[in-house]
C-alpha cells in the first residue's frame, strides 16, 4: 500500500449476528461507554447471548443498560464493578449467576493506561495501571473459573492484551508490562484449567478508534500510530469486538491459551 494512503473503516457497525453465542451468559468487564467494551457486549448481545454489563462508572453502566434493554430487553442486565476490589468482583460473578443461571462467558476487558516515562512514574502510578490491567484480570478470572468448575466445566474467558504486551512504545512501561502480563497469565491460566474444559484466549488490539484516545494522545501521534497499522488506519471497536466473539463461541472450541492480533502488528 502506497506511504500516505490508507483503507478506509467499513461504514457498518458489524456484521448481522450468526447465534454463535445462542443461549450463552456472558459477563463483560468495563462495558459502559463508546469503546471496545461497549462493542463487544453488543455484539455478544447480537450473536444471541445474555450479558452482564459491568463498570466502575455507575452512571455511564446505566445509560448503557438503557440503550441496549430498548433493543435486547431482559437478555441484558449490569451491575457496578471496581476490578480492584475483590468483593466487587465475587459479587459480579455470583451476580451473574443468580440472574441468568449460570456464567459461559468471562471477558476481560477493564484496563487503565497513562504516559509517563520510567524516571518520573511514581510507585503510585505504576501500581494503580497493574492493579487494574492485570491483577484486574486476575481477580474477575479466577472468580470465574471457580463458578465455571462448581457448574461442572466448560465456559471461556477471553482477556483484552495489546500490541503493547510486545512491542516498546515510549511512555507505556507500565501499561505494556501490564498487558505483557495478561498474556502470559493468559497462557498458563489456559493450562491451569484445560482439564476443566475451560478455554482462556485474549485478543491483542493495537489502535482502536474511540472519542477519548483524542484527549490523551495528539492528533500527529495517533496519524503516526495509524500510519505503523497494514491498513493505514485505526481499528473499529466492533472489528475487535467479533474476534472476541469468535474466541467466546464454540467455534474456537480446540483454541486455548492463544493470544489472537487484531491489528498487523504481532511478534
Amino acid at each position: 500500500m502506497p506511504e500516505g494512503h490508507h483503507l478506509d473503516a467499513p461504514d457498518t457497525a458489524g456484521p448481522d449476528g450468526r447465534e454463535l453465542l445462542a443461549g450463552k451468559v456472558v459477563v463483560v468487564t468495563a462495558a459502559a461507554g463508546t469503546g471496545i467494551g461497549a462493542a463487544i457486549a453488543e455484539r455478544c448481545l447480537a450473536e444471541g447471548a445474555r450479558v452482564v454489563l459491568s463498570d466502575r462508572h455507575e452512571r455511564r453502566l446505566a445509560a448503557a443498560h438503557e440503550r441496549l434493554l430498548t433493543t435486547y430487553g431482559k437478555r441484558v442486565w449490569s451491575l457496578p464493578c471496581d476490578v480492584t476490589d475483590e468483593r466487587d468482583v465475587t459479587a459480579l460473578v455470583s451476580g451473574a449467576a443468580a440472574e441468568f443461571g449460570r456464567l459461559d462467558v468471562m471477558i476481560n476487558n477493564a484496563g487503565l493506561g497513562g504516559e509517563r516515562a520510567v524516571d518520573r512514574m511514581t510507585d503510585d502510578e505504576w501500581s494503580r495501571v497493574l492493579d487494574v490491567t492485570l491483577t484486574g484480570t486476575f481477580r474477575c478470572t479466577r472468580a470465574a473459573l471457580r463458578q465455571m468448575i462448581a457448574q461442572g466445566g466448560g465456559g471461556a474467558v477471553v482477556n483484552n492484551a495489546s500490541v503493547l504486551g510486545w512491542r516498546a512504545q515510549a511512555g507505556q512501561a507500565h501499561y505494556a508490562a501490564a498487558k505483557a502480563g495478561v498474556m502470559a497469565f493468559t497462557r498458563c491460566a489456559a493450562l491451569d484449567v484445560a482439564a476443566h474444559g475451560i478455554r482462556v484466549n485474549a485478543v491483542a488490539p493495537s489502535l482502536a478508534t474511540h472519542p477519548f484516545l483524542s484527549k490523551v494522545i495528539s492528533e500527529p501521534e495517533l496519524a503516526g500510530l495509524a500510519r505503523r497499522e497494514a491498513f493505514g488506519r485505526a481499528a473499529q471497536p466492533w472489528e475487535v469486538a467479533t474476534v472476541v466473539a469468535f474466541l467466546a463461541s464454540d467455534y474456537a472450541s480446540y483454541l486455548t491459551g492463544e493470544v489472537i492480533s487484531v491489528s498487523s502488528q504481532h511478534p
